[in-house]
């Protein structure tokens, strides 16, 4: 089968159209010809030689795609069949030609829904969901502060939070474009941090010194001392990632976590277990699919490649320039 393949570990030039060996599924999963994959800053990662899969998962790309069933297991508990319409997350796989995934992380397509809407949705709205409820312990009426805002997993934490009646929503971003967007989609207040020497200080004007209920961060080392600051007494903050690095090389200030009372927790997702993440997509699908038939939550597509475009649309995510998610079409859809 076709597959974006890496040719060695680095930049976007080691990026190629190849071919490989079509995936035999195993005796729970499906095999979905896929129609559609969303790209991740893990992907930017893996591409560096920075974030293998787990053991045993596909070394290709992609943990986010839609397509149509190819094949099931017979009397399958999860009720696909072929040709059904299908979305999912997985651990590798996603930008090959075809895809394995296990029924359990599976989820058909609702009829409203593009088969790009519908790859947009996994990684991002999971990874948002999980850090917000299961994690976080998110509460109506608690105050946010959103880091990369703008982001596939930052769009779907605003819009989990305004529809779960956050009192107030803060967003930071990189630009005044960005910080409009958020307010667009149901921040209360946005931080352009290039302005600011310290959002930690903008924090603490917006809640009058209270400080917010949650911070969810995927900056770490140089937010570590303002995002500890910018926490209310038995605050929680949930770290997903570290864009500028994992260690805070000077002034790291502890004595917060303890005066505060404060919760750090750290999330991640690709490397749960399968069992783990069925009960997640359930919970998900449980609360969140209403919302998204009735236009409440709404999957924010920033642009739509080719795949033969790939190291465009690399280059694209690589330069921080995307509002939402960036999509890629199949390679039957090009």
């Amino acid at each position: 089968m076709k597959s974006v393949l890496i040719k060695q570990f680095g930049g976007i030039e080691n990026l190629i159209i190849g071919s490989i060996a079509k995936p035999v599924p195993k005796a729970n999963e499906l095999l979905v010809r896929v129609k559609a994959f969303a790209i991740n800053r893990a992907d930017l990662l893996q591409r560096q030689g920075k974030y293998p899969p787990p053991a045993g998962d596909s070394e290709i790309l992609g943990l986010e795609m839609s397509g149509v069933v190819e094949s099931a297991p017979p009397q399958s508990a999860a009720g696909f069949k072929v040709g059904d319409r299908v979305y999912g997350l997985v651990s590798g796989g996603g930008y090959g030609e075809y895809c394995t995934i296990d029924a359990r992380n599976a989820l058909h397509i609702p009829a409203h829904f593009t088969f790009e809407t519908a790859a947009a949705i996994p990684e991002a709205w999971l990874t948002a969901y999980q850090a917000m409820y299961l994690v976080g312990d998110f509460q109506k009426n608690h105050t946010v502060l959103i880091h990369a805002a703008a982001s596939g997993v930052g769009s779907a934490l605003i819009q989990l939070a305004k529809a779960g009646g956050a009192a107030a929503i803060i967003g930071t971003a990189g630009s005044d474009e960005k910080t409009q967007w958020c307010s667009e989609l149901g921040c209360t207040h946005t931080i352009n941090y290039k302005n600011t020497p310290s959002f930690a200080g903008e924090v603490e004007k917006i809640t009058q010194k209270k400080g917010v209920n949650m911070v969810f961060d995927y900056v770490g080392a140089n937010y570590w001392n303002d995002n500890l600051k910018s926490l209310a007494m038995d605050g929680t903050m949930v770290f997903q990632g570290s864009m500028s690095g994992g260690i805070v090389k000077e002034n790291a200030n502890i004595a917060n976590i303890l005066t505060k009372r404060l919760r750090i927790l750290g999330s991640t997702l690709r490397s749960r277990s399968i069992e783990y993440k069925q009960d997640l997509i359930q919970r998900f699908h449980k609360t969140c699919d209403p919302l998204f038939e009735n236009g409440t939550l709404k999957p924010m597509i920033d642009k739509v490649f080719s795949v033969n475009d790939i190291q465009e649309a690399h280059r694209y995510v690589d330069s921080n320039l995307n509002k939402g998610k960036v999509v890629v079409k199949g390679f039957d859809e090009n």
